[in-house]
């Protein structure tokens, strides 16, 4: 996307380019080169040491990061890969390997009760405000699937987020030209808790189920943590808090909630006065409502992505989302958060957990650490960027036993990688001098109290020197405890390394590190996974680009989803990877202009959910999946249920 390609950050804190440029230095003085070719890329994936043959024990029965029964870490990848001939014959359909096969499920516009109509592609008829709050959103992204009684394979309800959709692909124009145009748009827009079984051998929605519902931007919310009562959260109008938007990925935790990540939050908000056919260069948000050193930080700025749900040319739309109205001045400061959604209690509201941040998130890379802590790692999607994780105060069990969120009492991290393949998570906490003596450039307080450190986290981050990296997305956590981090790219980079670093990095990569004391530490290793762009020799069938979505299973396969330019006439997949032999397989295969993204499984993993997201970027002559082809029917968002046709381990 073109705004992903403007980073914030200029707080000059030492690049990670820098780290790695010192870091193969010293290495090569050591001959202990990282450089990962076709050929010695099994062996190096080893690294420092860092990958385990046991993992950690505990009493979870299901694929929760580092808290496996200890296994072997050397996973059956056995089915026969999509090939780059085979998946380069038609780009308006999906490609899956021989041994798998795939249905479709719940495309943008499936009702969730009777009597709504389905949006099945019409391109004179699109959705309306009122459908669209009971249909599935569009923008398919992080979900996760929770069971029924937790064991059920057949049933369970999917949540799921609606990241975006594009004013042209919802609406069939450039620009709402209403505020019921705008309403369409939001209430297409959030999260999705659908119930979906399967009946004779086809997941299908559960019309009219109590569990079915949307959150939207216009849901009520609540706000819990230490920035729930700040001021920075308030708006002169008074208005409640409601809303998510730009639900990227996801997360979920031990004890059965859902957690939605927002991310470019800030394209949403926009300055009304401005004609946004012909926004302006200066990124000002105009003037009544100056564009603040934090408001930038954020990517706020008159003209947004494009949205105008604020409104365009002097018409005002959404007045919460115009930042030419000093009544909400505020209302931008409520999005960035991390959302707990429960997936049983339908009537509860959503919360918005501020001990964990405020920033692009990405998602949450889940792990039960040293005295049953709950520990979350986050990548902040931007370019040069951070890597966060956040530790919960005391044993989750024993906190929700009391009546406590773990997500609300905790510790905040933000990572510094350091030259020699070690790094440090530095606590972002208003008890530190140098976030609480720092002063704008009037010379007053930045903060307050840990409620504003929350709210402009970055800004704090910046201050305690964190790592700028490149687009941190998606994290997971293996069974051997180590995180794999997805580097998505970097076109800004300017500083080149002779030995493994990339300027400009196109194509990405992905960063794998443990931490100390069983997730809690404050200290980690690191190693390069993989370069991407080390895929892409002649005869190299494990070529990718671009990881986004990932996920290590309990048997240690990595799945890797891209998003981006792929090589070779490619489109975006999903493949999967055995970290211990560096066997690399093409399991999926998407249509033209589509991301993949989003993961979710059954129990005994026999049923793996992805997504197609924004196929075709909306264009009924790129593809009209999962309509069949007839260069008319507007191609839709869904999910794709992938099952072995032998009936056995998806990945296996």
């Amino acid at each position: 996307m073109l705004h992903d390609d403007k980073p914030s950050n200029r707080s000059g804190n030492r690049p990670f380019h820098d780290v790695l440029k010192a870091n193969m230095s010293r290495r090569n003085m050591l001959k202990r080169s990282a450089v990962l070719s076709a050929a010695s890329f099994a062996s190096a994936l080893v690294g420092n040491g860092l990958t385990s043959k046991t993992a950690a024990a505990s009493s979870s029965g299901t694929s929760f990061g580092g808290s496996l029964v200890a296994q072997s870490f050397n996973p059956e990848i056995g089915f026969s890969p999509v090939t780059i001939a085979e998946a380069i014959v038609d780009s308006r359909v999906p490609h899956i390997s021989s041994d798998y096969q795939y249905d479709v499920l719940i495309p943008w516009g499936t009702p969730l009760e009777s009597g709504v109509p389905e949006y099945a592609g019409d391109p004179v008829n699109r959705t309306t405000a009122d459908a669209q709050l009971k249909q599935v959103g569009i923008g398919h992204d992080g979900m996760h699937f929770f069971p029924e009684n937790g064991t059920s394979n057949t049933k369970g309800v999917l949540c799921i987020n609606h990241e975006f959709g594009r004013t042209p692909h919802v609406l069939g124009k450039d620009l709402p030209e209403s505020l019921a145009d705008v309403r369409t748009m939001e209430h297409a827009h959030g999260v999705a808790c659908v119930e979906i079984e399967k009946v004779n051998g086809t997941w299908q929605v559960v019309l009219d189920s109590p569990k079915n519902r949307r959150v939207t931007f216009n849901t009520p919310v609540d706000f819990s943590g230490p920035a729930a009562n700040s001021s920075l959260l308030q708006n002169p109008a008074g208005n409640e808090f409601q809303g998510t938007v730009n639900n990227c990925a996801n997360g979920f935790t031990p004890w059965g909630t859902y957690l939605t990540c927002e991310e470019n939050f800030n394209g949403y908000f926009n300055n009304s006065q401005v004609d946004q056919s012909n926004p302006p260069d200066d990124p000002a948000l105009g003037e009544g409502s100056p564009l603040t050193g934090a408001d930038e930080r954020y990517g706020v700025t008159a003209e947004g992505f494009g949205y105008a749900w604020g409104g365009n040319n002097g018409t005002v739309f959404d007045v919460r989302c115009d930042t030419s109205n000093p009544g909400y001045v505020n209302e931008r400061n409520r999005f960035g958060w991390v959302v707990e959604i429960d997936p049983e209690n339908p009537t509860a509201k959503p919360v918005k957990r501020t001990a964990m941040g405020r920033f692009k998130h990405e998602g949450v890379g889940g792990a039960v650490g040293a005295g049953g802590r709950y520990v979350g790692y986050m990548g902040d999607d931007q370019r040069f960027d951070y890597c966060y994780k956040f530790v919960s105060q005391t044993s989750w069990r024993s906190m929700v036993a009391r009546g406590l969120s773990p997500l609300d009492y905790g510790k905040l991290y933000v990572a510094k990688f350091n030259d020699d393949n070690t790094g440090e998570w530095m606590e972002i906490t208003y008890s530190n001098p140098a976030i609480r003596d720092a002063v704008d450039e009037q010379g007053q307080p930045l903060f307050r109290n840990q409620g504003d450190v929350l709210v402009f986290t970055r800004v704090a981050a910046d201050i305690l020197g964190a790592t700028p990296m490149d687009r941190p997305e998606w994290v997971t956590v293996g069974p051997t405890s180590d995180c794999f981090w997805a580097m998505t790219n970097n076109s800004r980079r300017e500083t080149a390394d002779a030995v493994n670093l990339r300027a400009p990095n196109p194509d990405g990569y992905i960063l794998k590190t443990r931490d100390s004391n069983n997730h809690v530490g404050t200290t980690f290793t690191w190693e390069h996974f993989i370069f991407s762009d080390e895929t892409h020799a002649e005869g190299d069938e494990r070529t990718f680009s671009d990881p986004d979505g990932l996920w290590a299973d309990p048997d240690g396969r990595l799945f890797i989803e891209t998003d981006g330019g792929q090589k070779k006439g490619l489109q975006d997949q999903c493949l999967v990877a055995n970290p211990e032999t560096g066997d690399i397989r093409r399991l999926f295969v998407g249509v033209s202009g589509d991301e993949i993204t989003g993961i979710a499984y059954t129990p005994d993993r026999k049923t793996l959910f992805i997504n197609t997201q924004h196929p075709g970027n909306g264009d009924p002559t790129e593809t009209n999946f999962p309509a069949p082809t007839d260069g008319i029917t507007i191609p839709r968002d869904c999910t794709i249920v992938i099952t072995r046709k032998d009936g056995g381990i998806v990945g296996s």
